[in-house]
């Protein structure tokens, strides 16, 4: 039998390229067929077909497509396999609109014509605005599909007796595409998940910070007698199993055994974190690590690792209190001093411990406990009694007692105010979610009903906010890039004190080197305050925009201003690096003040620029990272909030109240949302009894 003939290769490619191209045709088809049903803003086809003519196209569609590959088959040529994957190819194509949108920013708008200076401010929120919901909805593609809450939640469920309502909620927002509830579930299951009390245990090099550690753990997991050098603090908390997970700022977070630990946070291996560590947790199945409780071990105050130094103190306002060690070898010292300082500012309660006192007799250690106690009190105003303690075994109870008395009531009586806490935020993103689900309700029988006015202005309102992160943004990042420069200003400042007191009447003696860290503290201060100050400015306007709208849509569901300033804690305070300055007064007065002075700067500069300068990049980088960090938690709380009420305004308007929901799903959402509001109040009711009792 003579051999079957064949199309040639360059045939067969363009038989299945055309058959691709009609595939493409038919899938156009498609799309017109089914453009009635889309929510098209702009819509291209009207007058659709009828049911039965919908039907007969589309089996007539699933016949070519039939046909197409048995006539490709016939030739020998096979389909081609999918060559995109679907999540990728909608993220990518969300990323242009990302860009379309970004390309209506005011700045860029300019080159069609100047944009009138009231409107910019809207304008830019509302690119804001836009941009955030697409990126919602990359980020909600890049996870697994939906199930990042549902997953969580069921982790979630024997902890908490909120875990039964926020599941119900979760169901009825994906039931319903209520989206815009979304992020409020997260933020909150974010504060479900992290409910820990944080203690974090501040101290110089060497004071005992892990000895501590490790007695309270009853597990050598810390090493003792290293320089901890890594910019992040060492977080331990509760796992089922130990476990170390180490996480980078340029690749994916590594699980390993908490073996390798000094691998990350001693000078010997990790000189100048040169491995880009971001976060270290260490997890232990320990008693002392239940409820919530986490311990987290700082790098060493006053040691040579200025960037370790600088981020512990970058760290301090996450936690719920602070442990400051004195070590009973020494003294109490400036860093000890603002590091209590801080921790006072920032509205954190203290303890003060007299680490290793078993090196001392017990009529010594009074003594040095009573100096730590007056001088913090004629330093700092502050009144804070000292607790001696040891990880020796004869004096070990020390510890106990401490651990006892003061850190178990404590954790306690925060997770209360965290349960209280939980209830409220869950409470309102229930009437959050009921109230959207009435609006629908009523707009599928009744049609809209608001002022129109009245919701314009609301939704201007948040627009216009949502355009302060940009300009906030804009400006405290330039900021940032400005603390990196200030080493030149910090010196010329020190050189003038310098000289002013030499040139006083009473021609005091300067200390060259406390003049010049004096300066480079005050300067560095000088722009951070006006940072902070800029965003606790937004975080406020952002509070007072919430207020107004959720009174035109909903009455009583706006946070509390606290709740968005809070956000903005304290921030890292600059952290100079060591220096040495010798300048001599004799040789340099005898020209006058300016000759003096500039003499006195150009000595500085020689003799400590490098170290300043270092000092000021490095600062820079550390409040930059702040900055991104605060106002992406900012943003992410304002959002938690404002999505909801953009929807409702929509719905108000009308937007969405052409075609309406299945009454009767509605119907029994709510219904079960009010049966959840009757079984808290009765639970209210019970716990108020059982208190009474």
């Amino acid at each position: 039998m003579a051999a079957r003939e064949s199309l040639n290769s360059s045939q067969k490619l363009h038989l299945l390229t055309s058959s691709q191209y009609v595939d493409q045709i038919l899938s156009d088809v498609e799309s017109i067929l089914f453009a009635s049903a889309s929510k098209s803003v702009f819509p291209k086809y009207r007058g659709g077909l009828s049911p039965a003519q919908t039907k007969v196209v589309q089996d007539y569609i699933a016949r070519i497509r039939s046909q197409m590959i048995q006539v490709l088959r016939s030739q020998g040529i096979s389909p081609q396999e999918p060559r995109f994957e679907t999540r990728h190819s909608i993220r990518v194509h969300l990323e242009f609109g990302d860009i379309a949108f970004d390309e209506c920013r005011a700045e860029a708008m300019r080159g069609y014509g100047e944009v009138p200076e009231s409107l910019v401010t809207e304008l830019n929120g509302l690119v804001e605005e836009m941009k955030g919901s697409l990126r919602k909805l990359s980020t909600y593609l890049a996870q697994d599909l939906g199930q990042d809450l549902k997953a969580r939640l069921q982790r979630l469920e024997r902890t908490s007796d909120e875990i039964e309502l926020l599941k119900t909620l979760e169901r009825i927002i994906n039931e319903h595409g209520l989206v815009e509830f979304r992020s409020a579930l997260a933020v909150i299951v974010d504060r479900l998940e992290s409910k820990s009390f944080q203690i974090a245990v501040f101290g110089r090099v060497s004071s005992g910070k892990s000895s501590l550690l490790n007695y309270i753990l009853e597990d050598d997991v810390l090493p003792v007698g290293v320089n901890p050098i890594t910019a992040v603090p060492t977080r331990i908390v509760h796992g089922v199993e130990p476990k170390l997970t180490v996480t980078y700022v340029d690749r994916k977070a590594e699980g390993m055994e908490i073996a390798r630990l000094p691998e990350f946070v001693s000078e010997q291996f990790n000189a100048g974190n040169a491995k880009h560590v971001t976060r270290i947790v260490v997890e232990l199945p320990s008693r002392r690590l239940q409820d919530g409780v986490t311990f987290v071990d700082t790098p060493g105050l006053g040691s040579l690792a200025t960037a370790g130094a600088a981020e512990t103190l970058a760290y301090l306002p996450q936690c719920d209190l602070g442990v400051v060690l004195v070590d009973a070898g020494s003294t109490l010292s400036q860093e000890d001093l603002s590091t209590l300082q801080s921790l006072y500012e920032a509205a954190i309660p203290a303890l003060v411990l007299l680490s290793k006192a078993d090196l001392l007799r017990e009529r010594d250690r009074e003594q040095s406990m009573n100096y730590i106690s007056a001088q913090i009190s004629s330093q700092l105003g502050l009144t804070l009694a000292v607790h001696p303690i040891s990880v020796q075994a004869e004096q070990a109870k020390l510890l106990d007692e401490w651990f006892l008395n003061e850190i178990q009531p404590l954790c306690l009586r925060h997770q209360e105010l965290a349960q209280q806490s939980l209830r409220r935020k869950i409470g309102a993103l229930r009437d959050a979610v009921e109230a959207a689900l009435k609006v629908r309700f009523e707009l599928a029988e009744k049609g809209p009903k608001k002022d129109r006015e009245h919701l314009r202005r609301a939704e201007t309102e948040l627009r216009q906010a949502t355009g302060k992160f940009e300009e906030v943004n804009s400006v405290c990042l330039r900021a940032a890039d400005g603390v990196r420069e200030l080493g030149e200003t910090a010196i010329a400042r020190a050189a003038s004190e310098i000289a002013d007191q030499w040139f006083s009447k009473d021609g005091r003696e300067a200390d060259g080197k406390s003049v010049l860290l004096h300066n480079l503290t005050e300067t560095g201060a000088e722009t951070a305050n006006q940072i902070f100050n800029k965003l606790q400015d937004l975080a406020r306007e952002l509070a007072r925009t919430l207020v107004s709208v959720a009174s035109a849509v909903e009455p009583g569901a706006a946070p509390d201003e606290p709740e968005l300033t809070s956000v903005v804690n304290e921030m890292p305070r600059l952290d100079p690096r060591p220096v040495e300055v010798n300048v001599d007064r004799d040789i340099l007065t005898i020209f006058g003040r300016q000759f003096t002075k500039r003499r006195v700067q150009n000595k500085l500069r020689e003799e400590a620029g490098q170290s300043v300068d270092e000092t000021f990049r490095s600062y820079g980088r550390i409040v930059e990272s702040w900055i991104r960090r605060t106002l992406a938690e900012l943003r992410r709380q304002f959002d938690a909030h404002a999505d909801g009420y953009r929807a409702q305004l929509d719905r108000f308007a009308g937007a969405q109240g052409g075609v309406p929901e299945e009454t009767e799903a509605v119907q029994h959402s709510l219904n079960v949302l009010a049966a959840a509001r009757e079984a808290a109040l009765g639970q209210t009711l019970s716990s108020n009894r059982d208190q009474r009792h």
